[in-house]
């Protein structure tokens, strides 16, 4: 209705309400990402994240956008990325179009012309563009995917000055921006002060939880799965990562097999089973093959003597 502003949800006032934040949306974070993460907020600066696939960076920003109410947008990064291209660009065929019917109209003032097909609707707007457009329900969580695939001067200018964008970009409004960063994510979860470099709090996530943490995102994340299957599928993630492998499984996969288990109805694992549902778990085939033979049943009789002590 005309007149109505949406409601502004208000970030956590401390490191225990960051926790409590983020493990309602189920994410199980220790306190010092939930430490970074809070003075993040409160003092208006992105974070870089670093750490291996699957071990959880984008999630936190899919987290943040979800519990604070904000819009998410990605920047995917790629080599050979520029700053253009990542903050806006014309819509050239459009403006053509319009540069021909003006002339078919008999438009002869040329500068009338210039200004029409450069003005806000035939700009395209690319995801840093967007992360400074005012939002009623608040600054967006601008994610940056993947910075250091990018070019070294586009991973500077994210680094620290991306919430500096120069104000003669076309439709660029500054005071709404945010970011988060990866640096295999540009987090910013705060409106962002244009006149001032704002460096990113660094943040490294470790490729490898422990047994216990990763048994609780389990349960947090796949809340079908069974005691048992839990167990050895956690203890059979933990030992394969010991293995020579080209790419270890991370949490995400580790959720994503226990998801498939589950679906395939198993309550615990056996050779079989395993082998059969490896492609979920390994992304390389070279990987698989290393454990063709009798290593799952290895590494399985492996899992269950140690569980069986643990008892």
């Amino acid at each position: 209705m005309a007149g109505m502003t949406s409601k502004i949800k208000p970030i956590p006032e401390s490191i225990d309400a960051t926790l409590k934040l983020l493990s309602g949306a189920n994410y199980l974070a220790d306190r010092s990402l939930s430490t970074v993460l809070f003075l993040a907020l409160k003092m208006g600066r992105p974070i870089f994240l670093e750490g291996e696939a699957g071990v959880g960076k984008t999630e936190i920003a899919k987290v943040l956008s979800e519990t604070l109410g904000r819009r998410l947008i990605r920047l995917q990064c790629y080599e050979g990325l520029d700053v253009g291209s990542a903050v806006y660009e014309w819509n050239y065929a459009a403006q053509m179009i319009a540069i021909r019917a003006a002339e078919a109209e008999g438009e002869a003032d040329r500068e009338r012309i210039q200004s029409d097909v450069f003005s806000e609707r035939f700009l395209i707007k690319r995801p840093l563009l967007q992360s400074l457009e005012p939002d009623p329900a608040g600054a967006p969580v601008l994610l940056i995917d993947e910075l250091d695939r990018s070019d070294e001067a586009f991973e500077a200018f994210s680094a620290g000055g991306a919430g500096r964008l120069p104000g003669h970009h076309p439709g660029a409004r500054h005071g709404e921006g945010r970011a988060f960063a990866d640096r295999g994510h540009h987090l910013e979860p705060h409106p962002r002060n244009p006149r001032r470099a704002e460096a990113p709090l660094p943040l490294s996530l470790g490729r490898i939880p422990t047994a216990t943490r990763e048994l609780e995102i389990v349960h947090a994340k796949v809340p079908g799965v069974g005691k048992k299957l839990s167990e050895q599928v956690v203890g059979f993630v933990q030992a394969l990562r010991k293995q020579d492998l080209f790419k270890s499984p991370g949490v995400a996969e580790t959720l994503d097999w226990a998801t498939a288990l589950t679906e395939l109805d198993a309550v615990a694992l056996d050779p079989a089973t395993v082998s059969d549902t490896l492609g979920v778990l390994l992304k390389y085939q070279d990987d698989i093959a290393k454990l063709e033979g009798g290593k799952v049943k290895e590494l399985l009789d492996q899992v269950q003597a140690e569980l069986r002590a643990a008892e």
